[in-house]
Formats: C-alpha cells, sequence, structure tokens
C-alpha cells in the first residue's frame, strides 16, 4: 500500500510540473495538471470545511459545559454562523458585505495590529529588565524609532525622525522580509523535491 501512496505522489507531482515546464512538447500535459490542480483545490475546500465544523463543535461544546470564556465562544460561533449565512445570501460584491467588511472586519484588524505594536514594544522593555545588552537596546530602539516615525501626530510627521523610519521599514524590513521570503521558497523548493523522489512520505501517517 505504501508502494502505492508513494507511486501516486510521484506521478502526480511530475505531471503538475510537466504540464508547466512540457507544455510545449506534451500538450496533454497541460490537461492533466489543470484536473489535477482542480482536485487538490476541492480537497483543500473540503478539509478547510471539515476545520471550521470542528471549531464549531469545539466551541459548541465549550458553550454547553458552560466552561471560562463560553461567552466569547458563543460570540465566536454567533459571529460565524451570521458571515456564513450572509456570504451564502449575498455575494462579496453585495453593500451589505462589503458594509461588514469596511465597518467590522477591517477596524478589527487594525486594533489588533495597534495593540501588537504596543505589546511589541512592551516586550521590548521587559526583555530590557530581563537582558541588558546590545541587541536588546537595538531591538527597543527599533521598535520605538518605528512607532513614533510611523504615528500620526496633530503637528504632522517628526521631519527627521519620520523619515528615517520610512527608510528602515522600505530597506532594512523590506530586505529582510525578503530574505525570510526566499528561504520559505527554498525550503518549499527542498521539501517539495523530497516528496517527489519519495525521501519524504507526508501522505503514510508516519
Amino acid at each position: 500500500m505504501r508502494v502505492v501512496t508513494v507511486f501516486i505522489a510521484i506521478v502526480s507531482g511530475l505531471a503538475v510540473l510537466g504540464g508547466y515546464f512540457l507544455q510545449d512538447f506534451f500538450p496533454m500535459l497541460t490537461g492533466v495538471q489543470t484536473l489535477l490542480l482542480n482536485w487538490a483545490i476541492i480537497l483543500v475546500g473540503v478539509a478547510a470545511l471539515a476545520g471550521i465544523f470542528n471549531l464549531i463543535s469545539v466551541h459548541t461544546d465549550k458553550i454547553r459545559r458552560s466552561e471560562k470564556g463560553s461567552v466569547y465562544s458563543a460570540l465566536l460561533v454567533i459571529s460565524l454562523a451570521a458571515t456564513f449565512s450572509f456570504g451564502i445570501i449575498l455575494r462579496p460584491e453585495h453593500g451589505g458585505m462589503k458594509a461588514v467588511m469596511n465597518g467590522i472586519i477591517i477596524p478589527t484588524e487594525a486594533a489588533l495590529m495597534g495593540i501588537l505594536t504596543i505589546s511589541l514594544l512592551y516586550a521590548a522593555i521587559r526583555l530590557l529588565r530581563r537582558r541588558m545588552d546590545v541587541m536588546s537596546v537595538f531591538f527597543l530602539f527599533t521598535a520605538a524609532l518605528i512607532l513614533f516615525g510611523s504615528a500620526t501626530l496633530p503637528f504632522g510627521d517628526i521631519p527627521v525622525l519620520g523619515t528615517f523610519s520610512r527608510w528602515v521599514t522600505q530597506v532594512w524590513a523590506l530586505g529582510g522580509m525578503r530574505g525570510i521570503l526566499i528561504g520559505v521558497a527554498l525550503g518549499a523548493l527542498t521539501t517539495g523535491l523530497r516528496v517527489l523522489f519519495g525521501a519524504d512520505r507526508p501522505y503514510g501517517g508516519s
């Protein structure tokens, strides 16, 4: 059985790759690639629905048992059911869905990002209390620089601080982000090659 699963995984992966690189020589691979990708999209959608149903089951069980935080569980279930119902009745481009997105979801995400920024600065201050070294001071200085340089003040941006903060975010931070993305891409490529060659078998349950 393991040999069959390995064979199916390798053949499917090679067929998808062949649809990208060998479509001029073997046009039939394009149709096979499209079919396999459609199957993969359907399986991902089913897995997402299973995860959502499991989430609802866990939180409804917390509500039934009246555990601590069951109020938040009830709010989560109600919000999820309401959003799902609106998504079925209305379309994403409908005015009601846009109002929910612009009036609830986006402001909530912005508030969470603001809380994350303050939490990061507070964590940097606590880090100085536990370990006082050059990297801790540099971390706190960078977090404070980005925070105050990006903040909207009544009299406008601080001339030097705002320019330097934007330079740090657009040069250093963006360069580091690109390096991380390149590392993620190389890791995904290595993992995919190991699966194609049968060295890793995540689909075997072991």
